[in-house]
Parts: C-alpha cells; structure tokens; sequence
C-alpha cells in the first residue's frame, strides 16, 4: 500500500514538473545547504554571550542583512571560517540590526567592521577582506603592528557600556514611536509633542534629585549664625573703643595743661628779661614726648623779645 502511493507521487513528478524547475529547486537547495554548513563555523555573538570574546583569539564581522557590501563579503568570509579551527581562532559574527547594543559598545559606523581580538585586546582590520589576506593577517601576527583600541574605548569600559545603553534606549524610543504613530494612530507631529514633554518631565525630576542630593552631602551652613558672630564683634569693638576715647582725651588734656605752664614760664622769663641789661631772645621751639597736632604747631610758634638797653 505504502510503495504504490510512493510510486503514485513519482509518477505524477515525473508527468507534471517542469524538469529546468526541478533542476533550478535541486541547485538552491545546494547553496543552502553549503551556506548552512558554512555558518556552522561562524557564532553568532549577541548580547548575551559577547563576554566570550574576552578570551582567546578572535576575529570578529558586524553586518547588516541589507547591507549590499556584506552581502559581498560573505562566501570570502564564509571559507575564512572554514579555516578557523587550522588558524586556532574562532570566528564570529554580529547583526547590528538585531543588536544595536554591540554596535555601541565597539563604536560601528560604517558596515561591514572587523576586528581582532586577543586576550581582551580589540584591533580594527582594515586590510583586504579576502580569504588570503584575512588568513595572512592571523598567520604572521600582522596584527601586532596595528596599534590597539585604547582602554577607556575599550568594549567593557565603563564608557562604553553607557554608549551601549544609549543605543539600547534608542531603539527603545524608535519602537515607542512606531507603536504610537502605526498602531494608536497618532499623527507623526503629536507623537514629536509627547516625547518633547517626556524630555522636559524627565530633566525637571533628574535635576531635582541632584539637587536634593547635593543638599545631602553639602549641606548649607545656617546664617544666622554669622550675623550673630559679626554682630558680637561689633559689641567687642565698640567696648574695646570707648575705653580708648578717656585715655586719649586724658592725654590731650595732659598736653594742653604742659603747654600752659610752659607758656606761663616763658612770661616770667620776659618779666626777668626786663630787669637784666641787654637783649635777650627767648625761643621755644618744641616739647619732647608729646603729640603735636596744627594747633599746638601754632600755638608755640617762636618769639623773638627786645629789652632795650638802660644807660
């Protein structure tokens, strides 16, 4: 029962297929399955896994499914892979289109990237893409004359797991969009609105939480504390001048009694000059150990007296 309906289908092959559309079917299943068996050689590294090429040596390739150059490069790539386990390395490959988180972390701007990789040290392959030279470049270690990515590029880097993150929630935000205009129906300008006030809600909360937190760990000193201080140096100083208001005055008193009695001397001087035969000039010029200001200057200006002479 089984072989007649087997020889059933033969013959209804054999009478209605096209034998140029078989033999166009037979050849494409060909391709794909030498395709397939290629791809066995090359992992794919994703998000999950990226950590393995850490270790070891690798050669790495990040592509586009639409990227015409890729596509070019891909059976050269293909039989680099085959060679994989002969080189002792391991061959990967990264579709930033399904991991954009990758393509932040090694900076990819331009499609198809290679890079090398040894022992957590990532090079970019800049070289021909062919099987030859990418087999040359592992085979004489042309790769130690090209200098590699410095540390703070460096795909585990601090820096560039934030990159990474940013693209994440770039395509985050794309898929947000496309949800709000193809699937609520949102006009492309409303859904430009809705972000905008999104963005300006989320800077006003961040920045209140930097400020709180500021205020946490610097926070700032109470005032009134500082006038208080001022204003009893103020009382201090007051205190501290009004004592010194009596003794200068006591002093200036002091001075105006010395220069009185001095006075007085010189007009006891005049009244004996009298009496004496010949001219005698009496001159006071000034007072040792004493302030002198404008007004005692004027005060004890010299004098010159004349006596005449008694015959």
């Amino acid at each position: 029962m089984a072989g007649a309906t087997v020889l059933g289908a033969l013959k209804f092959i054999v009478t209605n297929v096209d034998y140029h559309t078989l033999l166009i079917l037979v050849l494409i299943n060909t391709v794909n399955g030498a395709n397939s068996a290629s791809d066995v050689y090359v992992l794919p590294v994703t998000d999950t896994n990226w950590t393995l090429i850490l270790q070891g040596e690798w050669m790495l390739k990040f592509y586009a499914p639409w990227c015409p150059a890729c596509q070019q490069i891909q059976p050269d790539w293909n039989n680099f892979a085959k060679e994989s386990k002969a080189l002792g390395i391991s061959v990967g490959k990264i579709d930033v289109s399904q991991q954009p988180g990758l393509s932040g972390r090694f900076l990819v701007t331009t499609l198809p990237t290679i890079f090398h990789a040894k022992d957590g040290m990532f090079r970019r392959y800049l070289a021909s893409r062919t099987v030859e030279d990418l087999q040359s470049y592992i085979i004489e270690k042309k790769w130690e004359s090209v200098e590699p990515v410095p540390t703070w590029k460096s795909p585990s880097s601090i820096a560039m797991t934030g990159m990474s993150g940013l693209f994440h929630l770039s395509v985050w935000i794309r898929h947000i969009r496309s949800y709000m205009t193809d699937t609520l129906g949102i006009a492309v300008w409303g859904s430009y609105v809705i972000f905008a006030l999104a963005t300006l809600l989320t800077g006003l909360f961040l920045g209140l939480i930097l400020v709180l937190i500021a205020d946490c760990l610097c926070p700032s000193k109470h005032r009134y504390k500082e006038v208080t201080t001022e204003v009893y140096m103020k009382e201090e100083l007051s205190d501290e001048e009004q004592e010194d208001v009596p003794t200068e005055e006591k002093q200036l008193s002091d001075a105006e009694d010395e220069r009185e009695n001095l006075s007085d001397k010189a007009s006891g001087e005049d009244s004996a000059g009298d009496e004496a035969s010949g001219p005698e000039e009496l001159a006071v010029d000034s007072i040792d150990g004493l302030p002198c200001d404008s007004t005692a200057e004027s005060g004890m200006r010299k004098r010159k007296l004349q006596v005449p002479v008694a015959q």
